[in-house]
């Protein structure tokens, strides 16, 4: 099958084909179930982290469908009796979904997404849901630190040849760029989605010619507006600097010299960036920029500039596409209630030996609080479905394990965050572009206080449980213990 031909409608795990036929030999068949995702930990230590992804979920849900090839396959399983497989030829998401937008700064344990739909449904869809999110969150979350460890630096994603898949670098790069990226080498995710794609020379361009002088110079030849020459092919400081600076003065006209540039891609990006900017300045490039390239992530970027780097642009691959560091995200899918035919919610819970692992029960929702004095997030609480926050009135968080840590909030806007995606199987909500993504990051990052964005020891931000959800879950408990 050709890559670009594929119906994904079967990427799923098999175990949500046949636990769907018996859902739908037994009394579950038509009940309502609620599941929420949510993740546990934010990758590499962090205080936060990025969604991202609910896009392709939408267009995933809305064009899932059975075909006769895939029936067909099932059959050969001899496992799926004929009126199961005629019911999913009919097969359709008939559903609820309500998700945070994408952009949005995310914390453990809250729902981002909750699906409500007949258990075959909900269950069915949980493979492609996870897959998404687990990718695109931790590419976004790892964008995010890299772009704010340069410091209001140019950051463009260099990952494509790194990732693990055409899939990966393609939806990598909406990702890095929803992060805070600005650009990417990935022409195709400009063509999907408005990343702009750019990009200069490698070495072998150099390397083909017979002089490193006639390489530059057929290059700025050709691209006289806003050239980048890679300067690290064979020597940068008696070689790469003497020839851009030779051809730059040759062959691009006083104006055009406003918008050059030189790239490093080896070496030691401190000490030749300061030896480079001195040169550059003492040639009369002083606008000449500086782009540094080769296996960065947040630490690098964050030293080499502390240290005095003279870097104006970077470059960065393998370990943000990657997520080198911590490439798991980590987003699971859980039950957590189900509707009688009456449509009384009963909550469900999973109770494990690991306390992380425990997960909160009910159809739930999900608010943020900011403080009006200083517009920045307080914390986050999940409470019932039908519970009502008055945000004129004061309310007193709690942290769900240490009970005794108590704040009464006062003076504070509120924000829910799950807003409807689905509603009876159809959507209803409009996705915005990436580039309108990528600001509403921004501003969310905004307003996050500076100690939750630190990379080592970040301020725990906090997400609470309401005083109902709490005596729900531990009367759950106590009842399962019994």
């Amino acid at each position: 099958m050709n890559i670009s031909d594929r119906h994904l409608t079967m990427l799923c795990d098999f175990y949500e084909l046949t636990m769907a036929r018996g859902y739908f030999h037994s009394e579950i068949k038509d009940k309502i179930a609620y599941f929420d995702v949510f993740f546990r930990k934010v990758p590499d230590g962090g205080g936060y982290a990025i969604a991202a992804g609910l896009e392709q979920v939408i267009e995933y849900i809305k064009s899932i469908k059975f075909e006769n090839s895939d029936i067909e396959y099932l059959r050969s399983k001899k496992l799926f009796d004929e009126d199961f497989l005629t019911y999913l030829s009919t097969f359709r998401f008939t559903g609820d979904i309500w998700a945070v937008p994408e952009g949005t700064v995310i914390f453990p344990n809250e729902p981002i997404m909750t699906v409500r739909a007949p258990a075959m449904e909900a269950q069915f869809i949980e493979t492609f849901i996870l897959l998404i999110f687990n990718h695109q969150c931790l590419v976004a979350t790892k964008a995010s630190r890299i772009v704010r460890a340069a410091q209001g630096r140019a950051v463009s994603e260099f990952g494509s040849r790194r990732a693990h898949g055409p899939d990966a670098a393609i939806y990598g790069a909406r990702a890095s760029y929803i992060g805070g990226c600005n650009s990417t080498a990935c022409t195709l995710s400009d063509i999907m989605f408005g990343v702009p794609a750019g990009g200069t020379m490698a070495h072998s361009w150099v390397q083909m010619f017979d002089t490193e002088y006639d390489a530059f110079k057929a290059y700025c030849q050709l691209y006289p507006n806003n050239p980048t020459l890679l300067v690290d092919t064979y020597n940068v400081l008696e070689s790469g600097i003497p020839n851009a600076i030779k051809v730059f003065k040759e062959v691009l006209t006083e104006e055009q010299r406003q918008n050059c540039a030189i790239r490093l891609d080896s070496g030691d990006i401190t000490y030749l960036t300061k030896k480079i900017r001195k040169i550059l300045d003492n040639a009369g490039l002083t606008k000449c920029r500086i782009t540094v390239s080769n296996s960065l992530d947040e630490y690098i970027i964050r030293d080499i500039l502390m240290q005095g780097a003279q870097v104006d642009a970077f470059g960065v691959g393998e370990r943000m596409i990657t997520s080198k560091s911590e490439p798991v995200f980590g987003c699971v899918y859980k039950l957590s209630a189900v509707e009688n035919e009456g449509g009384e919610i009963v909550p469900k819970i999973k109770i494990s030996e690991n306390i992380i692992k425990i997960t909160n029960p009910d159809f739930k929702k999900l608010y943020r609080f900011y403080s009006k004095d200083t517009g920045k997030a307080e914390a986050d609480l999940i409470t019932v479905h039908d519970e009502v926050v008055n945000p004129n009135e004061p309310y007193e968080l709690f942290d769900p394990e240490h009970v005794w840590k108590r704040k009464v909030m006062e003076n504070y806007d509120l924000r829910e965050l799950l807003v409807p995606i689905f509603k009876n199987g159809e959507c209803v909500y409009e996705s915005p572009s990436v580039s309108e993504i990528r600001d509403n990051c921004k501003r969310e990052l905004e307003s996050m206080w500076d100690e939750v964005l630190r990379f080592e020891n970040p301020h725990n931000y906090y997400v609470d449980l309401s005083q109902r959800l709490w005596d729900e879950k531990h009367n759950l408990l106590k009842k399962r213990h019994k």
